[in-house]
């Protein structure tokens, strides 16, 4: 019997959507549009780096550029790449296998349909509505 994608992925999904979470609560203002642009933005530029193309130049707004950067920050500390900080400014100790920018692309993707079929069901910030009874 194989492992379903969000078993296998599960730790990943929620260490993304736990970041989303965070910045939904930080800005009321903020809708599943703006996490879906960022979260497309990162697909867009982990995707050029998987092909070793030039990375897109993404024009982002400053809400949309803070969840890219946050989110960011997050897969490169799945790839292996970044270190987190906890709320004392000390490294972050987990232990976990590094992930490809190949399985951190398909997990954003992932994390992408949910927030579109979150906001359709349950409309604006239908995710955030969602997500945040399962991660924080």
């Amino acid at each position: 019997m194989s492992e379903t994608f969000e078993k296998k992925y599960e730790d990943v999904l929620q260490n993304i959507e736990f970041a989303l979470v965070q910045l939904y609560a930080a800005h009321p203002e903020m809708t599943d549009w703006d996490a879906h642009e960022a979260v497309n933005g990162l697909i867009r530029v982990y995707q050029a780096e998987a092909r070793s193309k030039p990375l897109p130049v993404l024009k982002l707004t400053p809400l949309h550029q803070e969840i890219f950067n946050t989110v960011q920050a997050m897969c490169e500390w799945r790839l292996g790449r970044e270190q987190l900080l906890d709320e004392n400014n000390l490294p972050f100790d987990a232990e976990f296998e590094n992930k490809t920018v190949d399985e951190i692309v398909a997990c954003l993707k992932r994390i992408r349909r949910s927030i579109e079929m979150w906001n359709k069901e349950l409309g604006r910030r239908g995710y955030y509505d969602f997500v945040r009874n399962y991660v924080g």
